[in-house]
């Protein structure tokens, strides 16, 4: 497996390879590099791929000292399994 084919973003299988290529063609900031390629943006919030998302596009673009990195919003309240499957006791 080649670099370019690793998963970056699992909940929305977005590799690095795609990402490299849309912030490198789009000269994009890491929200605008969400936004293209919907990485961070699945189950998790960007939970487990915020920090790579927000490297890669410092890498094309370095962030200046207006920009904020990027940000996840975890759920309002949590909520039981039983009642998302609308299990019935």
């Amino acid at each position: 497996m080649s670099e370019n084919n690793m998963i970056i973003c699992r909940c929305e299988e977005v590799t690095y390879g795609q990402l490299v290529e849309t912030a490198t063609a789009y000269d994009c900031t890491a929200r605008e590099l969400k936004l293209r390629t919907r990485a961070g943006m699945g189950y998790c919030g960007g939970r487990t791929c915020r920090n790579l998302v927000d490297s890669i596009a410092n890498k094309v673009q370095p962030r200046n000292e207006k920009q904020v990195s990027l940000k996840y919003q975890p759920p309002i309240r949590p909520i039981h399994f039983g009642d998302l499957g609308g299990v019935n006791e």
